[in-house]
This record gives structure tokens, sequence and C-alpha cells, in this order.
């Protein structure tokens, strides 16, 4: 039974060993185990709090930037309906500027055709005037070729002269 059994002297050793490893161990190893666990503690307790803050953070920026889209879908809407009032209005003005061009045109046109009538009428009026008096000269000689009918004539000219 003696090896069951511890003797009083290994007793007394294994506790007077203890108590100086403890005492060791309290004098110099647990201020700084102590010291280091509270300094895992509190930077483990600031990462978290820097956890907190970051999540927050994300949160904000997450909703800066729904907000920042939600913005720049406004701004490219507002862009779109500009640009299409701008291309609205540019054809509106395309229209009415080929409209005046063509009521230009036209009226030169008009104007054209009928400085073109009034120099053919005025041709026509010429023609007509030289050919009544051809004809005239033609009927005069006919009927004046001999002296008699030259006499008479002039007698009647004179008869419408002092009628009138």
């Amino acid at each position: 039974m003696g090896i069951v059994t511890p003797g009083f002297g290994l007793i007394f050793w294994t506790t007077l060993t203890f108590f100086i490893l403890l005492f060791l161990l309290a004098k110099f190893a647990w201020k700084p185990i102590l010291k280091a666990v509270q300094d895992r503690e509190e930077a483990i307790d600031s990462a978290l709090e820097a956890a907190k803050a970051a999540k927050a953070e994300m949160a904000s920026l997450q909703t800066n930037n729904e907000q920042l889209l939600k913005e720049a879908r406004e701004e490219r809407e507002q862009i779109l309906k500009e640009a299409r009032a701008l291309r609205d209005k540019t054809i509106a003005d395309a229209k009415t500027a080929a409209s005046e061009e063509a009521a230009k045109v036209l009226d030169a046109a008009r104007a054209q055709i009928h400085n073109e009538k009034m120099a053919a009428m005025t041709e026509v009026k010429n023609q007509v005037a030289q050919l009544a008096i051809d004809m005239s000269e033609r009927i005069l000689r006919a009927e004046l070729k001999d002296a008699a009918a030259q006499k008479a004539m002039v007698d009647r000219a004179m008869e419408d002269v002092k009628m009138n």
C-alpha cells in the first residue's frame, strides 16, 4: 500500500513547492498575464465598437448611396426630358423654317409666273399691234392705188375730224 498512499514528506514537499510556485506566479506572472488578458479584452471590445461603428457607417453610406442613385436617376430623367423637348423644338423649328422657305419659293414662283405672263401678254399685244399695222398698211396700199380713191379717203378723214 505504500505506492498508493503518499508519505508525509512527499505531501510536505509537494505542498511547499506548490505554495512557492503559487507565490512566484502571483508575484511575477499573474500581473502580466492578467494585464495581457485585460488588454486583449479591451482590444476585443474596441474591435466590437469599431465593427458597430463601421456597420452604422455602412448603413449610412448605403442610405447615402441610395439617395445618390435616386438623385442620379432623377437627373437622368430630367436630362432626357430636356433632350426630348429640345429635339421636339428643333423639329418644330425645322418644320417652320421649311414651311417659310417653301412659302418664299412659292411666292417667288408666283411672282416669276406673273412677270412672265405679263411679258408674254405685252409681247402678244405688240405682235397684234404690229400685225394690225401691217394689215392696215396692206389694206391702205390696196385701196389707195388710184388717185380718186386717195382723194375720197382724205375727204372722209377730214369729215371725221370736223365732226369730232
